[in-house]
């Protein structure tokens, strides 16, 4: 009962988060709203496949400019919005979603892959039908907004992008974070799909192969002519891929895309703020994502050409101290690029007295260990999570790391003056077990002074140790405690403040569970019920010989 209960929550949640208020009922084929007039169509796609559309048309005279989105959730969302600004809105069940014909296997046919370009063939019976003047934009969040990733490379007759909260890679950015299996998120987003057989046979692709390719949109950059608004959030759940989807784009994009995106960073979560140990400030509300979606349409699709004047190529928001008035941070920022400035990969050593030090330790034999046992799993407490059963956002990690023994924790000293970071975080670690393969964890906090003393959780990801030679590959299995292999764990990205007087610090663990599928410690790729869960002895070397570090992104101002 319980498990059923969530499941209607995540349902309920996804709908919220994606579906804006406003939903009209519609009749089957055409009727009048409050905005226009409505028509249902059955969009055929290359294979012969039929796709629930729905068109709503201003009032008034046509041709107009149309935006569309494509949505594996429901059509019953609201675009009042685009019609009221002149727009024709079309949205669409993607394939084997909603009351759509085909096969349900999440954005299998939504991209480029041979024979399955629905996307593309739906932009193409737009641009033919006579009340579409031939300007055509996508907008979205999330799942609406992948559809649009995955649609951009495969057509040249799309003109803008809205992108809201998206992967760029979906093997990197949704189902294996560092190798590892990504559970809560996908278990629980799949199953309130309705799609638990596609968790299987994610199961079964844990390594980089063929298969994820056609999800990976970054290397598809140079194919992309439409130029796009990126917004994300910095405890969002795609955070890297909507910096990286961008990044792409401005930098590799193809002609008319390239040099012409707009990117936002927000403050936030995937529309879940439920923290409650940081107090986020006021002004985190004033720029609007929103604003900047209808100026860019203005811009491209009506051709306003002072629409866009005075908004800066990137905004974004930077975090710091909650309760110093006077502190660095916690403001809207402006820059041309992203990074906002060149990065310099500055390491903070960790040392086995839990110091994060400039200087690596001395030469020798130094070591931390701890004991990871699989049935008893780190537990996950903030972060970039989504479902219900998770808190999400920069949380308090004093909840489970003041007792826990499957934890190394290191700080630096209270710094002298505030320390800015911009960019990617990372921590390279010089690891061994005495398993032939483990995990290990690295989250990044910014502790509090004495008197508050919150260990506030900044970023933190996972890394499988038989990755250490690439994802698309296994490694050999450790052969014990005396093989020291190097690991590194990518945290994404942040823009942070660390306030004079606080100390940055480094948490390693083995475990995040249930973000994170835990590791039997077998050298299989997933826990087997029933099967061997074996106890692992896991440490972290920590000397000029194996310099273990925590890598941050510098601005050079």
């Amino acid at each position: 009962m319980k498990s059923k209960r969530l499941l209607l929550v995540v349902i309920f949640l996804l709908a919220g988060l994606l579906f804006p208020s406003g939903a009209r009922a519609r009749g089957p084929f055409e009727d009048r709203t409050t905005a226009g007039i409505h028509s249902f169509h059955r969009v055929p796609m290359t294979d012969g496949t039929l796709l629930a559309t729905d068109v709503y048309l201003p009032e008034g005279e046509g041709p107009w400019p149309v935006v569309l989105e494509r949505s594996l959730y429901s059509r019953n969302q609201g675009m009042n919005g685009f019609i009221n600004d002149g727009y024709a809105a079309v949205i669409q069940d993607v394939r084997g979603f909603g009351t759509s014909g085909g096969d349900s296997h999440v954005f299998y046919a939504d991209g480029w892959r041979p024979g399955l370009t629905d996307g593309a063939d739906t932009v193409a019976w737009i641009k033919a039908q006579p009340w579409c003047n031939g300007k055509i934009a996508t907008s979205g969040t999330s799942a609406l907004a992948m559809t649009q990733m995955l649609l951009a490379p495969a057509t040249k007759d799309i003109c803008a992008q809205y992108i809201n909260k998206v992967p760029a890679n979906f093997y990197f950015d949704v189902i294996y974070l560092g190798g590892v299996f990504r559970k809560n998120l996908t278990e629980g987003w799949l199953t309130a799909l309705g799609q638990v057989p596609t968790i299987a046979f994610y199961r079964d692709l844990p390594r980089y192969e063929e298969y994820w390719t056609y999800y990976n949109t970054v290397a598809q950059a140079g194919n992309i002519t439409a130029p796009g608004v990126f917004a994300g959030g910095w405890f969002d759940i795609f955070l890297q891929g909507t910096l990286d989807g961008f990044v792409a784009r401005e930098t590799g994009g193809g002609p008319g895309a390239r040099g012409r995106n707009y990117l936002v960073m927000e403050w936030g979560t995937h529309g879940r703020d439920t923290t409650r140990d940081y107090k986020y400030k006021a002004n985190r509300h004033d720029f609007s994502d929103s604003d900047l979606r209808r100026r860019f349409f203005e811009y491209h699709l009506k051709g306003n050409t002072s629409a866009l004047d005075g908004i800066a190529k990137v905004n974004y928001y930077i975090l710091g101290d909650d309760t110093d008035p006077n502190a660095p941070g916690n403001e809207w920022r402006t820059a041309d690029t992203w990074p906002p400035y060149p990065v310099r990969e500055t390491p903070l050593y960790l040392g086995t007295d839990g110091l994060l030090a400039a200087n690596p330790a001395p030469d020798g034999g130094a070591f931390l260990e701890f004991t990871f046992d699989p049935n008893d799993p780190y537990p996950t407490w903030g972060g970039a999570n989504l479902l219900p059963n998770l808190v999400s956002g920069p949380y308090d990690q004093r909840k489970h790391s003041t007792s826990r023994t499957d934890l190394l924790k290191f700080a630096t000293a209270p710094l002298d003056a505030p320390l800015e970071i911009l960019g990617k975080v990372k921590a390279r670690l010089f690891v061994s077990s005495d398993a032939p393969d483990t995990d290990f964890t690295a989250k990044l906090v910014d502790i509090y002074p004495n008197g508050d003393g919150r260990e506030i959780i900044v970023l933190d990801n996972i890394r499988r140790v038989k990755t250490r030679q690439g994802f698309d590959r296994e490694a050999p299995p450790l052969q014990g405690p005396d093989e020291i292999v190097e690991l590194e764990i990518d945290l994404w990205s942040t823009a942070w403040v660390f306030n004079r007087g606080h100390r940055i610090g480094l948490h390693v663990s083995s475990s995040n569970y249930p973000r994170f599928e835990v590791n039997a410690n077998t050298g299989a790729d997933h826990p087997v019920e029933g099967g061997e869960m074996r106890v692992a002895r896991n440490r972290v070397h920590c000397s000029a010989a194996y310099p273990s570090a925590l890598l941050l992104p510098m601005p050079q101002k």
